[in-house]
């Protein structure tokens, strides 16, 4: 397996990574911990009892946002899929592009939803919060993989009319 393959490997790898954890992140509720319960996007759970969160705009843009980005992500998945099983099929920067568009969503998604809770004191992010700030460079590393596997391919067509002695 050559460089190429293998950075399309890896990146297709690191998108499914970075959707999983965009996918669990968004479902759960458990973003931040305060006393006597916990906080999702969708859901608030005060001592044991579970109620929708009234509509907020900050909440809104997140979980749309975040939304956003599994979509993004799986669209990137599925187009690694078609890249590796398809030597012919040729998108590595529109692959790419996808993986840095569900990369910048994620960004904003978290960027806002830190914004509207930094200045509580008595707040504890938690980890559904962490796994959403994890697919970020995962997001984004995947995006370079398939950036650099189509880099090394356009440079391969570029010599390979030329005579080279070796």
């Amino acid at each position: 397996m050559g460089v190429k393959r293998s950075l399309q490997s890896g990146g297709t790898t690191l998108g499914f990574l970075a959707n999983f954890f965009i996918i669990l992140s968004s479902a759960s509720n458990y973003w931040i911990r305060y006393s006597g319960g916990h906080s999702g996007l969708w859901q608030e759970c005060n001592k044991g009892v579970c109620s929708n969160i009234p509509c907020d705009s900050r909440l809104t843009v997140t979980g749309g946002c975040m939304v956003l980005a599994a979509g993004c992500g799986f669209v990137g998945f599925v187009m690694g899929l078609r890249i590796l099983c398809n030597e012919g099929y040729s998108r590595g920067q529109t692959t790419c592009s996808v993986f840095f568009i569900s990369g910048l969503l994620l960004l904003i998604a978290l960027t806002v939803y830190t914004v509207k809770n930094a200045w509580k004191d008595d707040v504890f992010y938690s980890w559904s919060y962490f796994l959403g700030w994890l697919a970020l460079p995962f997001s984004i590393l995947a995006g370079f993989c398939f950036l650099l596997a189509d880099m090394i391919m356009q440079s391969t067509d570029a010599i390979s009319g030329f005579p080279v002695c070796l």
